[in-house]
């Protein structure tokens, strides 16, 4: 008669953690990236399309 309200609670709590878990996954990534493109200098300023190119 219990069986079924354990297994849903278990159930809840495995989904919970599951979702945390791809949650802070989620975020480390989103993190790394952001650092990533901070740090990265970026170019000062683009050349103009069609600009010659001295050889």
């Amino acid at each position: 008669m219990m069986v079924w309200p354990a297994v849903t609670l278990i159930g809840f709590l495995v989904l919970t953690a599951l979702v945390i878990a791809m949650g802070t996954q989620s975020t480390a990534r989103y993190e790394r990236e952001r650092e990533e493109r901070t740090t990265t200098p970026r170019q000062a300023a683009a050349e103009p399309v069609g600009a010659p190119v001295a050889a």
